[in-house]
């Protein structure tokens, strides 16, 4: 075969467009920055990753887009200068809106017009991290439940015999006012065999059927404003374009209940702190519904799932119990039972689901997220 004289050495020739076409089809965020380390191109997931669009980052500095760049951008020079590849690890970036990525990366230099240029690939280890940190969760989780379980049975064994003699004793005793005695013993049975009870979580498995989301949130919402004495805001931020999802209505209203109840009491103890001091502060919880994309829930990655946050500006989770607040008996209050995020949790779980939350001093965000199996596709 006779080379065509006119054909150039390279047999396939990249254009500028068709470059920028094959960087944006990449799973992996790639940005491209000029040798002033302004961004000259970003792909598709790149804009994702970063929550950027490219009409807004492009021409951008790299330090208007990473807030703690100084250490990326003496990288980046460096590699401009001595044309070599840099990798870094586990890097967290502080994005413009506030939000951060941890991510490696990976900084190639490269010619373009015979300017120096530097292709930065990231690779988000967010979703990773999490779920790594939802897996180990998962299996203290189900130690921790194997233990109440056993703990359970061994304690409402001689509970039943504690309650059976009291009948019995009962029945034998003379007065009215000794059976008093007897009365007690059969209610504090009764009430510590209720809270083994709830130790071990839901007795029967979900039965689901087609639901509204918000129609179980709004029934939620009711139910707060009846228990509570003071007046609370209850804001609602609904995504209308949700369909109905696939759960057991009860057991799930159970678990947006515990949560927003917990919320309710946090800011229950900041109203009494803050009376004299602030009084225009008021108690707010927010209700927001949202679908994600491309969302991994434990190991199981899904297309579209359903999120829903429970806001409210209280005090926040004690920094020492959020690494274990899922668990039973783990509370943040002298009066609490550390039952209600667990049972929370638990119902979650067996919907396929997973509970995230964040928090600080004035703002604490418990989100709910449940796998949404669509028969038709979502608007865009």
């Amino acid at each position: 075969m006779t080379r065509n004289s006119k054909t150039k050495p390279d047999e396939v020739l990249f254009t500028k467009k068709s470059m920028e076409s094959m960087f944006n089809v990449m799973n992996i965020a790639v940005l491209c920055v000029d040798h002033e380390l302004n961004i000259r191109f970003i792909n598709q997931s790149a804009e994702s990753l970063l929550d950027i669009s490219a009409n807004r980052a492009i021409n951008f500095s790299i330090s208007e887009l990473i807030l703690n760049s100084e250490e990326l951008e003496s990288v980046l020079f460096d590699a401009i200068q001595i044309q070599n590849p840099y990798t870094q690890r586990r890097a967290v970036f502080k994005l413009y809106d506030g939000s951060s990525v941890t991510v490696d990366y990976t900084v190639t230099p490269w010619q373009y017009d015979n300017w120096p240029r530097l292709v930065i690939e990231l690779y988000p280890l967010d979703r990773f991290l999490r779920i790594d940190r939802d897996e180990a969760f998962r299996s203290h989780q189900q130690v921790t439940r194997q233990m109440v379980r056993g703990l359970a049975h061994e304690i409402k064994n001689p509970l039943g015999g504690i309650r059976g003699a009291a009948q019995l004793l009962a029945r034998e005793l003379p007065t009215a006012e000794l059976q008093e005695f007897t009365d007690v013993m059969i209610s504090e049975t009764d009430r510590l065999t209720s809270l083994v009870d709830r130790l071990l979580g839901p007795k029967s498995l979900p039965e689901p059927v087609s639901t509204n989301i918000h129609r179980l949130l709004e029934r939620v919402r009711t139910l707060i404003h009846m228990e509570s004495t003071a007046a609370i805001e209850v804001d609602r931020d609904y995504d209308p374009s949700i369909p109905e999802v696939t759960v057991d209505p009860e057991l799930l209203i159970q678990a947006f209940l515990n949560i927003a109840r917990n919320a309710v009491q946090s800011l229950r103890e900041v109203e009494i702190q803050v009376a004299q001091t602030e009084p225009s502060w008021k108690p707010r919880l927010k209700f927001t519904t949202r679908t994600l994309r491309q969302h991994a829930i434990g190991q199981d990655f899904h297309r579209v799932v359903i999120k829903v946050d429970i806001q409210d500006n209280g005090k926040g989770v004690p920094e020492k119990i959020r690494d274990q607040l899922f668990f039973p008996m783990i509370t943040g209050r002298s009066d609490g039972t550390g039952l209600g995020l667990s049972i929370a949790h638990s119902i979650v779980h067996q919907h396929g689901g997973a509970i995230e939350f964040e928090s600080e001093p004035g703002e604490t965000i418990f989100s709910i997220i449940l796998p949404l199996e669509l028969t038709n596709e979502l608007p865009a």
